[in-house]
């Protein structure tokens, strides 16, 4: 392997790169969702809710701090590791064809695993469906969907997990392959969710296994999800969080606007 290639690979894990990468997303989304509020539609995405309702329980101001948290959090990741500030084209490029690569990849499994198991008329991972068939509307909400559930389950769960388990004495190889399934976990039974005003997360969550478990239909696609939450929990921890946000956004539009005419 060469020195310039050597260094790509480490270049996409730099905090820094990662920010430049995610920030014209992030700016194209929290754009979008303020433009199509304008028009009284929402395109908010799930996690994203979910993440400004935590903040919002502290301070009702802090709802809206949260594209200044993300970015928070890399530049004082970077500030942290003294590393150069430099951010190359070619490196953006590269996490852009790999993101592409990745997305395209989970399609293929996808649709392997649906011509194997028939298990339902849905059986191909479905993204999370949204209010309206304009795909405005829905490209701005998969955008949310890369950005937003990649922060909160892989950047924010799977240190946390990590360091539980370590808490608990578990070897350091066990706590990252646990960490991993943990969060894949959470990802994909976050899509059974069903929020009310008056329960708890737990009794959300609750209701969430309930519901897969007693419905047949629901099987491969939480499963698919599970292992959807696990490649992009490898992504993230081997490619850098940039190209698991390029992948995750990059298969939402595939299978969500491109291979489909309706949601």
């Amino acid at each position: 392997m060469t020195e310039s290639t050597t260094s790509y690979w480490a270049e996409t894990r730099r905090p820094m790169v990662n920010l430049a990468f995610v920030l014209p997303l992030l700016i194209a989304y929290e754009w979008g969702v303020w433009w199509m509020q304008q028009q009284h539609l929402s395109a908010r995405n799930g996690a994203d809710e979910w993440l400004r309702s935590m903040l919002a329980s502290a301070s009702g101001s802090l709802a809206w701090c949260l594209p200044v948290l993300l970015i928070g959090i890399f530049v004082a990741w970077h500030h942290v590791l003294r590393e150069p500030a430099q951010v190359k084209v070619d490196t953006l490029a590269g996490m852009a064809a790999e993101s592409l690569l990745f997305a395209c990849l989970l399609v293929l499994l996808g649709q392997a695993a649906d011509s194997w198991m028939r298990a339902s008329p849905d059986a191909l991972l479905q993204v999370q469906e949204t209010t309206t068939n304009w795909v405005g509307v829905r490209l701005i909400h998969f955008l949310g969907a890369g950005l937003y559930e990649e922060f909160l389950f892989r950047l924010c769960l799977i240190p946390a997990s990590y360091l539980l388990l370590r808490l608990l004495l578990v070897p350091a190889r066990w706590s990252t392959w646990g960490a991993i399934l943990l969060s894949s976990c959470g990802f994909a039974l976050a899509h059974y969710l069903t929020p009310t005003t008056d329960a708890t997360l737990l009794a959300m969550i609750s209701e969430a296994v309930t519901r897969v478990q007693s419905s047949r239909e629901l099987w491969f696609g939480f499963t698919f999800r599970l292992l959807a939450g696990v490649l992009f929990a490898l992504i993230f921890a081997w490619r850098g969080f940039g190209i698991a946000v390029g992948c995750h956004a990059a298969y939402d539009i595939v299978v969500g606007i491109i291979l489909v005419t309706e949601l």
